[in-house]
């Protein structure tokens, strides 16, 4: 039996509408775990369909950590104005910002990664995936749940709020990071 009750703690946990929350319940044959996980698998079908929609919208975030000695400075875009200010979207923007401040990415995905750059890395790293893991920001484990890549945690926020979200760049900034050794080069 589907209770109200259920349909709203289904609907609290997964931000999912009432009568998606309903159906998936009465599928689920009232177990909420189920109903949850149903609920998980159709939005994130959803959003695979909403990938290749145009996000011309979004935010600029930034974060910065550890006295003001490392930074970083996202440019996260979505489909509509109306999405960039949820809380939702700004969420995952400062999730987004604190990883690359934390991990120090090198490229947002595998396919910006050189082709040339491919064997280097994997040498470095042991095999592509490990490699992928370590250089590319959207295959990161995401450093609040490592269970999830930062491609899984976005495409969670596109089922949650039905639309295209895309980190398009990035950048890091560290103290004394990536300088000359000398200040010779100013005189």
């Amino acid at each position: 039996m589907v209770t109200t009750l259920l349909v709203k703690e289904l609907r609290e946990q997964t931000g999912a509408g009432i009568m998606e929350c309903k159906r998936a319940l009465v599928d689920a044959d009232g177990d909420l775990k189920k109903a949850s996980d149903l609920l998980k698998q159709q939005g994130l079908a959803k959003a695979e369909k909403k990938l290749g929609r145009a996000a011309n919208q979004g935010t600029i975030e930034t974060y910065v950590h550890a006295g003001g000695r490392i930074a970083a400075m996202i440019e996260i875009n979505c489909e509509t104005d109306f999405v960039a200010r949820t809380q939702d979207f700004k969420t995952l923007a400062r999730e987004v910002a604190m990883q690359v401040a934390a991990m120090n990415p090198k490229y947002l995905n595998e396919a910006s990664v050189p082709a040339e750059a491919w064997t280097e890395l994997e040498a470095e790293h042991g095999d592509h995936k490990k490699a992928a893991e370590a250089v590319c920001l959207y295959s990161q484990a995401f450093i609040r749940d490592p269970k999830l890549s930062i491609d899984q945690l976005i495409r969670q926020t596109v089922a949650k709020l039905g639309e295209n979200v895309q980190v398009t760049r990035f950048a890091r900034f560290e103290v004394g990071a990536d300088r000359p050794a000398t200040d010779e080069a100013a005189e």
